[in-house]
């Protein structure tokens, strides 16, 4: 009877607490605005914090409320280049939670980056852009958070998930090896027998001094990783694929061109990426700080600002006899490669541009964050040019584009540019082949096969067995000898033998005809098809 009665009054409890108390959202849920409260001890908080950002690194040491949980001795400084003026009301933020106690946390993260939106009236560049960036490669995560200051509303912010070493463990399964920020001192000169202005482009330089104000190491050695990275980038383009991860630096690139992200790589100072080496030996690029994206930083690095036709029309294979972009002009000069990446533009161009669903994404943000936006007497932009900036270019100097005029536009001009409009090869009917009722031996293969059309040239399967990490490579086959019926019926097949005990394995299909690549699965970047010799065999 009691432990009826005790059920029955956690019954209760539960129907009577709102579920947002029983289950803690995640604190990047870009569908919910989070909640920070800073105090500090001193009433001139800002100004000491324009004399640590000016004068050092050290943070100022306060207390910080998220969501209603209370954290001691967190440290707090302003951050940005551009963003950040001494004596601004709305200057992006710093947090570091474990400034004192080193394992101080909120659901796992120890740092916390707020980004003010600079130059960025619709308020939605940085949430989309990493929405859309997270379905095609590792990409930070981000949503809106209000902010007060010892009692006061300091401004709605855009919470974007550090680059750090949880981050790099959850993404990669290592945070101990060369891990690099690309975000040249553009104010810097460059030493005497250095390259100028080439910020963190990846060209080679032997002199590793050349490196430094391009580069900030964030790890404890890697500079000679670097150096070998940007020398076979540059001298043995061929051998790329041992130091870099291919796939996600196109995936990347396409990306930053599909977008008009011009403060990256793929613009005048080649930046806002960082680059970390797993524990396969390969670098992999994570896109970074994406306030600018959609037009509103306009300069590739060739001449002045594109106007807004300019940014509309940009060429899909910009750079791609840029010698000074090796990253882009000596990946794209192997033919696969360019083809890999066109393919990844034309995903990214029909997964959310075509369709016009980018648009819907950025009025349900809008909306979401309309409250806190109009309650900020320290917002950047008016509301007459929030609510325009969705269609309409703001501003007389900085003529920062609506996203429809400028993406609607973008989006027609890439689907009818030549290099994309193309017939891209299908692939259907993915089978592992199971053991037939009647047959009394198990099957020790895995015999795979699937239905491929559209005049396709090439038709690769990338496996691994249980515990690997590197895919391995075979090509499968139409010639009615590898599993795959009769020849020239558009199934395609092969066999593969595992070792003793291997019973399971993941892989993916890629098919290619003269000019398109196709996947299978489409996001077979996170996800890989999979078999269990096991289950084939029941």
């Amino acid at each position: 009877m009691k432990n009826l009665i005790g059920l029955l009054t956690l019954l209760s409890i539960l129907l009577i607490t709102p579920l947002s108390a029983q289950i803690e959202a995640d604190f990047y849920d870009a569908d919910t605005v989070s909640e920070i409260r800073l105090e500090f001890k001193k009433s001139n908080w800002a100004e000491e914090m324009d004399s640590l950002r000016i004068y050092g690194n050290d943070l100022l040491i306060g207390k910080a409320n998220i969501n209603g949980k209370s954290y001691n001795n967190v440290g707090v400084r302003y951050r940005g280049s551009r963003s950040f003026k001494t004596g601004g009301k709305r200057n992006s933020l710093h947090i570091k939670l474990n400034y004192i106690s080193k394992d101080q946390n909120h659901q796992g993260y120890k740092t916390i980056k707020l980004s003010n939106a600079l130059r960025d009236p619709s308020m939605v560049r940085e949430v989309l852009g990493y929405e859309i960036a997270r379905n095609y490669m590792p990409a930070p995560k981000a949503n809106y958070t209000k902010v007060y200051v010892n009692g006061s509303y300091y401004g709605l912010f855009i919470n974007v998930e550090a680059i750090s070493d949880e981050f790099l463990e959850k993404q990669f399964g290592s945070s101990d090896n060369a891990f690099f920020k690309c975000s040249p001192d553009i104010s810097r000169k460059s030493e005497a027998g250095c390259k100028n202005k080439i910020f963190s482009s990846l060209e080679y330089e032997e002199d590793a001094e050349c490196y430094f104000p391009n580069y900030e190491i964030k790890s404890e050695y890697g500079w000679d990783d670097l150096m070998e990275l940007t020398r076979i980038l540059n001298k043995e383009p061929k051998k790329i694929s041992q130091v870099l991860n291919i796939d996600r630096t196109l995936w990347m690139l396409a990306f930053n061109n599909a977008l008009v992200n011009l403060s990256s790589y793929s613009g005048q100072n080649s930046q806002n990426y960082y680059l970390y080496k797993d524990d396969n030996g390969q670098f992999n690029p994570i896109i970074w700080d994406l306030n600018l994206a959609f037009g509103s930083f306009k300069n590739t690095g060739a001449g002045s600002d594109l106007d807004l036709k300019g940014l509309q029309t940009m060429d899909p294979l910009l750079h791609v006899e840029n010698n000074t972009k090796p990253l882009i002009s000596n990946l794209l000069s192997n033919p696969d490669y360019e083809k890999l990446y066109l393919a990844h533009l034309r995903t990214i161009l029909y997964d959310h541009f075509v369709d016009g669903q980018y648009l819907e994404r950025a009025k349900e943000l809008q909306r979401l964050i309309n409250v806190p936006f109009y309650e900020d007497k320290n917002k950047f932009y008016k509301s007459d040019q929030y609510e325009k900036s969705l269609t309409t270019t703001i501003g007389k100097r900085s003529k920062i584009p609506g996203l429809v005029e400028l993406m609607k536009s973008r989006a027609s001009f890439l689907k009818k540019n030549s290099k994309l409009s193309v017939v891209p090869v299908s692939i259907s009917e993915v089978n592992v082949a199971k053991r037939e009722k009647m047959d009394k031996d198990d099957i020790k293969s895995f015999n795979i096969s699937c239905n491929v059309e559209r005049f396709p040239k090439k038709v690769e399967i990338f496996y691994k067995y249980e515990g690997e990490t590197i895919y391995k490579v075979a090509t499968m086959k139409d010639d009615g000898k590898s599993v795959d019926g009769k020849s020239g019926d558009n199934i395609y097949g092969i066999s593969i033998s595992p070792p003793d005990n291997i019973k399971k394995l993941e892989f993916y299909i890629v098919a290619q005809n003269a000019k398109s690549i196709t996947h299978e699965p489409k996001n077979y970047m996170f996800e890989s098809n999979t078999a269990d010799l096991d289950v084939l065999n029941k």
